[in-house]
């Protein structure tokens, strides 16, 4: 992938990539449909490795509107809840079908090993690089909504304002990200 000026500018945090909806357009466009189904999900859904990965095995735990995780979809000893609730935007809902069909899922090992291979220009580009994305991009969003998006994505509001929030995006970012956080 060539250098953009939003490559020279990524944002890492704690070594893992957050990205910008220009990056993640160019990341996504690079790749084959397939693909771009999984990182879709993992994006707009800000699930877990683990998580998404069950969910995959367990079609029913998506309503049409929301993912219920149970206790064992999330596979995190020091979890903060349960069960929980995963609210999904316009693209989020319309994703999951889609996911539904794909017949196999690369474990996260195979996933990362994968990102770094077609991408190794991208500093901290994993599979965790989607989750905190997506939790970044809905803060910069709803900043009102700050207690919904800790619950829908397992975390209190402590570990949300260490590492999600006050990154720096650009208002080109805010205006982009509103394609895919569009009803959430």
């Amino acid at each position: 992938m060539e250098k953009t000026e939003l490559d020279q500018h990524g944002i890492i945090k704690s070594g893992v990539r957050i990205l910008r909806p220009g990056e993640y357009k160019t990341i996504r466009n690079s790749v084959k449909r397939e693909k771009q189904i999984i990182m879709d999900s993992l994006l707009l859904t800000g699930l877990r490795y683990i998580e998404f990965e069950r969910l995959w095995a367990n079609p029913d735990w998506f309503d049409g509107n929301f993912i219920h995780l149970p206790d064992y979809a999330q596979g995190k000893v020091k979890r903060k809840q349960r069960e929980r609730w995963v609210r999904l935007s316009i693209m989020g809902k319309a994703i999951l079908p889609q996911l539904f069909e794909i017949d196999n899922l690369p474990e996260r090992m195979a996933f990362d090993k994968w990102l770094q291979y077609n991408f190794p220009d991208i500093e901290g580009l994993c599979a965790k690089t989607f989750r905190k994305t997506w939790e970044s991009w809905l803060l910069i969003t709803y900043p009102e909504r700050t207690l919904e998006i800790a619950l829908s994505q397992g975390h209190t509001e402590l570990t949300q304002l260490k590492h999600y929030a006050n990154l720096p995006f650009l208002d080109k970012d805010k205006e982009e990200m509103k394609e895919f956080v569009m009803g959430w």
